[in-house]
């Protein structure tokens, strides 16, 4: 077992003998989805550390969306749960870049793009390609994203 889903599982048993109901199903929930990335396909297998962190971030995104999607339909008990649960989530991945960070690392990215000759919007994927090496694990997708799309159009 990797050392990050033993930690899962330790905290998972702390949080039971706690009678901590969230923190418990969350992490049940979690586990669950690692299992189950762990028999996909045609034989099972372990998943090292950094699959299982790309699993957590997966359910930890779930969350969130299904935060936003319950204040927007009006169900905030339902929201509060949810971003309750992706804060639980958050304590076992890596520190999010803050958005200065990240500007400096797109910035830094647009610049050797536009060095091998990329100009404008169409240069976004070089940028992308040359961004997510550096970001990943560290910034979602569509925040990297967004950050390239206004470097570039500015």
């Amino acid at each position: 077992m990797t050392k990050l889903k033993s930690k899962l599982q330790d905290d998972l048993n702390a949080a039971i003998k706690e009678r901590d109901e969230l923190r418990s199903s969350t992490l049940r929930l979690t586990l669950a989805a690692i299992t189950k990335e762990e028999v996909a396909g045609k034989t099972k297998r372990e998943l090292s550390d950094d699959e299982v962190q790309k699993v957590i971030t997966r359910e930890a995104k779930k969350r969130r969306e299904a935060a936003d999607a319950f204040a927007q339909g009006g169900r905030a008990e339902s929201a509060e749960r949810e971003k309750a649960e992706g804060e639980i989530l958050a304590a076992y991945l890596p520190k999010q870049l803050s958005d200065d960070e990240l500007q400096q690392i797109v910035a830094q990215a647009v610049e050797e793009a536009k060095a091998a000759g990329a100009e404008g919007p169409r240069a976004m994927g070089q940028v992308m390609k040359i961004v997510n090496p550096k970001v990943a694990g560290q910034a979602e997708g569509g925040r990297v994203a967004a950050v390239v799309k206004k470097l570039l159009a500015g």
